[in-house]
């Protein structure tokens, strides 16, 4: 068998066709022989990404029960999200959008959780006759989180994903093939697993880009009628066949397939249970639905002109508006669930960069920190950056352009200095340039690098509020108590680590956890029940972090010494129960003669 290397879209990077004239051979080579040979001669042509593999060159029946273990797993999906927890999730890492988070986290939630109930019951999750899956449109301006939102889901629910470009459909000759390619690049996502691929979630962005030409708003200027139609099918239910003609590692696949079992096999995935996202920036469309209320007379009128004013008619967006604008009654009849989501103000955009999950002042920290140097924001600047970014009307994408546009020069030039702390100041992002001069000449200016301290302070203590307010939920979530050592440790975690929050929390939850699970090993091996005072547990969380190890590798530490004092103790006192303070890891002597003295002291007195 030849194995072709797959590229990130499931298709092969080479492909070897095969046409030799056969003539007639003194003798047969051996298979190992014929195998080393081919190898050589693919590996010299081709490199090392093409193998072969022969243990036999002829078809071979199948066993009984053989290759069904897929097909027999229908319980893989282990989906227990609420609604309120996705919603939660979302609220970290998405600033406003209240709305869209909640329909969004509501109809995610409810369509996989039917799923898993259903497999539950041991069935097949079944839509039924004349069901209607809950596709979702998302429609709002550019940068304001579509994409961000759909990205977050798929990453947190855990199914196969994959994203499409609707401009993509349209610029192909044959459009039908490459909407069903969406459909196996899901499977190739799944990592060929037709039983995981079938729950996936398929997300095709510039949805408004397939809008034929029929409203007056300036949308597309040729008509896409045929790339809705070809979505039909798949949004709702349709067989899609995996094996096609320009497709060689589908081919391969079905002669290796013959190969093992010697019968010929169509693969398929059925699409009704694949959850379909579309999002589009729908320009135009606000008009649109304003003229339609207004004509309906419900108290808009038509002075309101202004492009604020407008996009807040979206809110009010039909399955109409979408018909009128260039859509087909079909196509939108498949997308039943509309959010729409608000374009960002100053105030939003500064939100944003004041979140520990934002990721564009973590990429910019990551940019200086790949030469050494270590660059903080105060905040006036971080609400400059936002004033700017809200006058180019591109949300939370121009934040970007601005922060590269006045730091660009800085990270050019610093890295061949020996800067290595930077304060982005309200005078840097007004005159970046004379303020880079001004710190190439005195880079170690006492009053700029007192700046640098404040603001760092500042960062770490907001980052530190930020997570004290989300106490309740670690609890729930993670079943992760919060002390100030804990608060300490994953801000840290989060500013030297090169981590987001939720990676640092779920990190020090590991550790917590492993204290836990320590003292359960511990009773089961000693017959003796530990109990950890938090200070006790803060101790060794420190430590695990400080040498980048595991808290249980910590606890493993102490257990030969607690072992064999602890049983000393049980023996003369028959006590076998113990809490352990910070005391008792750093200095177990002491506590020892405390627990005997104290045991006699109480002795003494009962007697």
């Amino acid at each position: 068998m030849v194995i072709i290397e797959k590229n990130h879209r499931g298709r092969p990077d080479h492909t070897v066709l095969a046409g030799r004239t056969t003539e007639p051979m003194e003798k047969i080579p051996d298979p190992k022989e014929l195998e080393k040979e081919l190898s050589d001669y693919l590996t010299k042509k081709y490199g090392s990404r093409i193998k072969v593999l022969a243990p036999h060159w002829v078809a071979k029946p199948e066993k009984d029960g053989e290759g069904q273990g897929k097909g027999a797993k229908l319980g893989r999906i282990k989906f227990d999200l609420k609604p309120e927890e996705l919603e939660a999730y979302l609220h970290e890492y998405v600033i406003k959008q209240d709305l869209a988070k909640s329909v969004l986290a509501t109809k995610v939630c409810t369509h996989f959780n039917r799923i898993r109930h259903s497999l539950e019951l041991g069935r097949d999750p079944e839509p039924g006759v004349g069901s209607i899956k809950n596709n979702i449109i998302l429609i709002g301006p550019t940068g304001v989180g579509k994409t961000y939102l759909v990205k977050l889901i798929a990453k947190k629910i855990g199914v196969p994903f994959i994203k499409g470009d609707a401009t993509k459909f349209s610029e192909t000759g044959y459009v039908g093939g490459d909407v069903e390619d969406l459909v196996r690049d899901l499977v190739y996502a799944a990592g060929d697993d037709l039983e995981l691929a079938q729950y996936g979630i398929i997300y095709i962005d510039e949805i408004d880009k397939i809008a034929s030409s029929g409203h007056t708003w300036g949308g597309p200027d040729v008509s896409r009628t045929g790339v809705q139609r070809a979505l039909l099918k798949p949004m709702e239910e349709t067989e899609v066949d995996l094996k096609v003609a320009h497709d060689p590692v589908s081919q391969i696949q079905a002669i290796e397939h013959y190969r093992r079992t010697g019968k010929k096999d169509k693969r398929t995935l059925n699409t009704r249970h694949i959850l379909f996202i579309v999002s589009g920036a729908f320009n135009g469309l606000d008009k649109m639905v304003k003229e339609r209320l207004s004509k309906q007379e419900i108290g808009f009128r038509g002075e309101m002109t202004s492009r604020e004013l407008d996009r807040t008619f979206l809110k009010h967006v039909t399955a109409e508006d979408l018909i009128k604008y260039g859509f087909e009654s079909e196509f939108v009849g498949r997308l039943p669930v509309i959010a729409v989501l608000e374009e960002l103000n100053a105030d939003d955009l500064y939100a944003i960069l004041q979140n520990p999950n934002n990721p564009i002042i973590t990429s910019k920290k990551r940019d200086f920190g790949a030469y050494g140097i270590d660059i903080t924001f105060e905040n006036e600047a971080l609400k400059l950056f936002a004033a700017q970014a809200a006058v180019e009307k591109t949300g939370a994408r121009g934040l970007v352009s601005v922060i590269e546009r006045v730091l660009i020069q800085f990270e050019k030039r610093l890295p061949s200095t020996q800067v290595k702390h930077v304060v982005v100041t309200p005078e840097i992002v007004e005159h970046p340039e004379a303020e880079l001069e001004r710190l190439l000449a005195d880079p170690e200016d006492p009053e700029r690098l007192a700046r640098f301290s404040q603001a760092a302070v500042k960062e770490r203590e907001s980052l530190k509020e930020s997570i004290r307010r989300r106490e309740a939920e670690l609890l729930s979530r993670y079943h992760l108590p919060l002390t100030e050592t804990r608060v300490e440790l994953l801000a840290g975690r989060y500013h030297h680590w090169d981590c987001d929050l939720k990676t640092a929390v779920e990190d020090l939850a590991r550790l917590y956890d492993q204290v836990g699970r320590f003292a359960e090993k511990f009773l089961d091996n000693h017959g003796i029940e530990l109990h950890f005072e938090p200070d006790a547990v803060d101790a060794i969380l420190q430590q695990a972090v400080a040498r980048d190890t595991s808290a249980l590798a910590v606890c493993q530490e102490k257990a030969q010494d607690l072992e064999y004092a602890l049983k000393l103790v049980r023996d003369r006192t028959s006590q076998d129960q113990f809490i352990l303070t910070r005391e008792a890891l750093c200095d177990l002597d002491a506590y020892l003669n405390r627990v005997i003295r104290e045991h006699y002291q109480t002795t003494l007195f009962r007697e």
